[in-house]
């Protein structure tokens, strides 16, 4: 397929899958999304999305819910349930917490965000402030628990989605608070040893903490009504097949959400909570994202037409990759190395090279890093760099000596890098204006999940340029090694069919990863605890199994079509830059 007809079709995709998701998200165009900005504690602008049901009115005030993400996501991430809950009726504030999406930082800030979101809740005229459920995953939880504490009067039910009580500043759960509990804790989340004491998530019946909250010295029976919705002491616990971020994407734990909401609110339809559509607004983001990622690989290849941006494509160079048996060892290593490496420097090492330990925090924030999750990758992806760096020097004077830097697509011609520096910048800001658009016509982002591109806001855009540059080091490195070490090539010494290599350094990029996870969750889902511990970084690692195969994907496409490995590391660098800083949480207080 000529570039042409492939960036009609990405621009296909984008539009089709945009029009899906808002249909989804608006139920059919009758429900509004707004969104909204307010000022709250200590004049911190705060972001939300306003889902307003039909027919809602001052004079006609409906049930609404507060439903808040969990650590290092968004208020997209609650799409799911903010779409079912505003499909029965209930108005439904999705709010960005502290330091997360468009709200101001620091994260952790102001009780997670939730008091203020509460209080802005309360404050329409469209709401039935006799009758507000709060919802929250994960850190989430905490940030309703808090709300709860500072509005003892202030709401009717709370649904904890993979959270707990007593947990960061949120109140102990007890007989009396918070009011018409329900836990939605699920078989294989990741954090029951964090949350509630318990190894696995289904010990956590018989821990005192949840038993204190539900009245009882007997182990808690999943699905059993405990106490009285009328006398506010109502308790449940759901356990659906699932694990912590899979909340987002299950319908039973959703449909527990808004189980419980139907339950303890008046007001709303009695739409079964078995009735979901909320899949296919995840089907319609994803679409979009491809679509985006397509587009951009087709816009790059017209704008190598040009007269300007043609003078940078050259043949490909002669491959001079590793051979025989150490070829497959140089397999192994890339892709065990990322793997292996990467609890360790995003824990002890960077803890060793930056600041104390913290259960959440791995390094104290700054004003030009203020991420201390991007800090952790980026400490893993120097790591892994130099020790790619070190093993392909030895390689190279050891094995490969007669090869030059443009055996390895490496030339040193400032002109040419220049140029294809710019190309990066001119395809990633097609897809961004892409997003864009995407975001003022259907009101979505680009996401799958917790694997997401956002807009950024100003400081994001900041941050962004000051991250940037360790990601670029990190890419030049890595396409030194897949473009050159590692380069695919036939007995003959000709380079392989493009889709055969784009496999191939996918395989490279994220095999390690998977093999990780997989090391981790078969045990979980078997009954036992994560076997190497570490939760929080075992769910971050999801995200670059997609965004390292975008990457391999991109800096292949560019090596064939230039016969350098530049653009395709400056672009992979500025897409995964953007990714990872608008995805993250901000901890330093500007």
């Amino acid at each position: 397929m000529n570039n042409r007809n492939l960036l009609l079709l990405g621009l296909i995709l984008v539009f089709v899958g945009g029009l899906l998701a808002w249909n989804v998200q608006t139920n059919g165009g009758t429900i509004e999304i707004k969104d909204v900005r307010f000022v709250g504690t200590n004049g911190t602008l705060m972001s939300a999305l306003l889902y307003i049901p039909p027919d809602v009115t001052a004079e006609n005030p409906a049930p609404a819910v507060l439903a808040v993400h969990g650590y290092i996501n968004s208020r997209e991430t609650q799409a799911g349930y903010a779409i079912e809950f505003a499909r029965r009726g209930f108005v439904v504030l999705a709010l960005d917490q502290t330091g997360h999406g468009y709200s101001d930082p620091p994260a952790f800030g102001n009780g997670f965000g939730g008091p203020d979101g509460l209080a802005y809740l309360r404050s329409l005229d469209i709401v039935d402030t006799d009758n507000i459920g709060l919802e929250g995953h994960s850190m989430g939880g905490w940030a309703i628990g808090i709300a709860a504490g500072a509005f003892p009067d202030g709401y009717a039910s709370i649904n904890l989605q993979g959270s707990s009580t007593g947990t960061f500043g949120s109140p102990e759960g007890t007989t009396e608070f918070p009011r018409n509990l329900a836990v939605t804790f699920s078989q294989w989340d990741e954090f029951a040893p964090f949350m509630w004491g318990g190894e696995t998530a289904p010990d956590i019946v018989n821990i005192e903490k949840l038993q204190n909250a539900f009245g009882t010295e007997e182990p808690v029976v999943v699905g059993e009504l405990y106490g009285s919705i009328e006398e506010g002491t109502a308790r449940i616990l759901y356990q659906p097949a699932t694990n912590h971020p899979g909340d987002h994407l299950n319908s039973a734990a959703i449909g527990s959400a808004v189980e419980w909401m139907q339950m303890t609110l008046d007001g709303g339809s009695d739409l079964d909570p078995s009735d979901q559509i909320w899949q296919w607004n995840e089907i319609g983001r994803l679409i979009a994202y491809i679509g985006m990622i397509v587009s951009m690989l087709a816009f790059g290849g017209l704008l190598l037409k040009t007269v300007y941006f043609n003078s940078i494509v050259h043949p490909l160079p002669e491959a001079m990759p590793m051979t025989g048996p150490m070829r497959w060892l140089g397999y192994v290593l890339a892709a065990g190395i990322p793997a292996i490496t990467f609890f360790w420097t995003q824990t002890s090492f960077l803890n060793f090279l930056m600041g104390p330990e913290n259960p959440l925090l791995f390094t104290a924030p700054t004003p030009l890093f203020a991420q201390s999750i991007t800090n952790g990758v980026v400490v893993w992806a120097l790591t892994n760099a130099v020790i790619t760096l070190v093993l392909f020097l030895i390689w190279h004077f050891t094995s490969n000596k007669g090869a030059t830097l443009e055996n390895y697509a490496m030339p040193i011609h400032w002109p040419h890098i220049f140029k294809s520096a710019l190309l990066a910048i001119c395809v990633l800001t097609f897809g961004y204006l892409l997003l864009a658009a995407a975001d003022l016509v259907f009101r979505i982002d680009f996401r799958f999940w917790v694997v997401t591109a956002k807009l950024m806001s100003p400081l994001q855009f900041r941050m962004f340029l000051g991250y940037l540059p360790f990601f670029v080091i990190f890419f030049l490195i890595t396409g030194v090694a897949l473009h050159g070490q590692l380069r695919l090539v036939t007995s003959t010494g000709d380079d392989v069919p493009m889709w055969r290599a784009m496999l191939a350094n996918v395989g490279l990029l994220v095999t390690g990863i998977i093999v990780l996870l997989l090391i981790q969750y078969i045990p979980l889902i078997a009954g036992s605890p994560l076997p190497l511990g570490e939760p929080l970084l075992t769910i971050v690692a999801y995200q670059f199994i997609p965004l390292l195969t975008i990457a391999a994907i991109v800096m292949t496409y560019f090596f064939r079509k230039t016969g350098t490995l530049y653009t395709g590391a400056f672009l992979s660098a500025l897409f995964i830059t953007w990714v990872v800083v608008a995805g993250q949480a901000t901890h330093f207080a500007f």
